[in-house]
């Protein structure tokens, strides 16, 4: 097949399965157990410290003879907004009551950092194989730099004149993320969620505009959607729901609980745990506040004010609080080894 060929000959593994970077519920031993399969683990690296991203890197660096995806976030640093975040304590104010928590507390969490300068200078030591971006891409002296540390970029597009930016941006491949896809939405020509299609619209469109391979992401959760991906010209898959509950995943135990319950039939876009619509098994507090809310702060501000909730919630085993970030296929969510479910992913390509 022509283009599970081209991909993985950009890439440089065995098989055209990328595992999809899950900032919050994994390390390297994911990416290791993927990529020793002959897929292409992937590294998140927004929620890490400069310090842990060494460290992760560094164990990576130990198995020279595999391929890695680092992969970042480009989102704009917001200011501030007192009054917005007033405003939002003041309406999650009596569930800090009920849990018994002072409202204008605050936690101390992973902070989503865009890629900088530090980051580039972490690609030029340890020279991945391949960068991957979400939100767009880094300016363009930055992305110079990533492109001179030899590395291949790939990014997500969720629209045509998304993928159409990138590809001029000189991307070597398009990540078509579909509707159906957990967590974070990688839009950002647009914070109009009315523009996001699902996977099957998405992926066609893209190959029949683009140059470059095309990468199919969203709903792909066994071999036949692995399949029928390739149908629609795909050059390969990302995958991520399906990784969650492989025991190479540092998914907690409340969002595991809830990806084997009959609660993740039912997901829906959320900007409530961190500012920008994601993906997410739907819990209390998007019922009851709705899944999407004006006042909730800029992305990654929000994180900081629901910290706390989640945190006491999480001590008593609830995710009441909790961003379960889920797709909507959860069929290939299984416990099993990732490596396994790589193999099982490439069965029918």
């Amino acid at each position: 097949m022509e283009g599970f060929e081209s991909i993985t000959r950009l890439l440089g593994v065995q098989l055209p399965i990328i595992q999809a970077p899950m900032a919050g519920v994994q390390g390297a031993d994911l990416a290791l157990a993927v990529s020793a399969a002959g897929g292409l683990g992937s590294l998140p690296c927004a929620m890490l410290s400069p310090q842990s991203m060494q460290q992760e890197l560094l164990r990576l660096a130990q198995q020279p003879q595999l391929r890695f995806n680092l992969n970042f976030f480009c989102h704009a640093t917001p200011s501030p907004d007192p009054s917005r975040e007033s405003a939002w304590r003041a309406r999650l104010a009596p569930y800090f009551h009920e849990l018994g928590l002072d409202p204008s507390a605050t936690a101390d969490g992973a902070v989503r950092a865009a890629f900088n300068a530090q980051a580039a200078g972490m690609l030029e030591h340890f020279k991945p194989a391949v960068v991957s971006f979400h939100f767009g891409l880094p300016d363009d002296a930055l992305l110079l730099r990533v492109h001179a540390s030899g590395a291949r970029i790939i990014a997500s597009a969720t629209t045509i004149a998304e993928a159409l930016w990138l590809e001029a941006k000189g991307v070597d491949a398009v990540i078509a993320q579909g509707f159906e896809a957990g967590g974070h939405r990688g839009m950002f020509l647009s914070a109009d969620v009315s523009t996001q299609v699902g996977t099957m619209s998405l992926l066609p469109a893209l190959v029949r505009a683009l140059r470059v391979p095309v990468i199919a992401a969203g709903g792909i959760a066994d071999a036949r959607g692995v399949a029928a991906a390739f149908a629609l010209g795909a050059s390969g898959v990302q995958v991520g729901t399906a990784y969650l509950l492989c025991p190479q995943a540092t998914t907690g135990a409340v969002h595991r609980a809830a990806l084997q319950s009959a609660a993740s039939n039912h997901t829906a876009l959320t900007n409530l745990f961190s500012g920008r619509p994601a993906r997410g098994i739907v819990n209390r507090l998007m019922r009851e506040l709705g899944p999407l809310s004006e006042l909730a702060p800029a992305f990654p501000l929000a994180a900081t004010v629901i910290a706390p909730l989640r945190a006491a919630a999480e001590a008593l085993g609830s995710g009441d609080f909790s961003p379960l970030w889920c797709g909507q296929n959860t069929a290939g969510c299984r416990a099993i080894d990732a490596g396994e479910l790589t193999r099982e992913l490439a069965e029918r390509v």
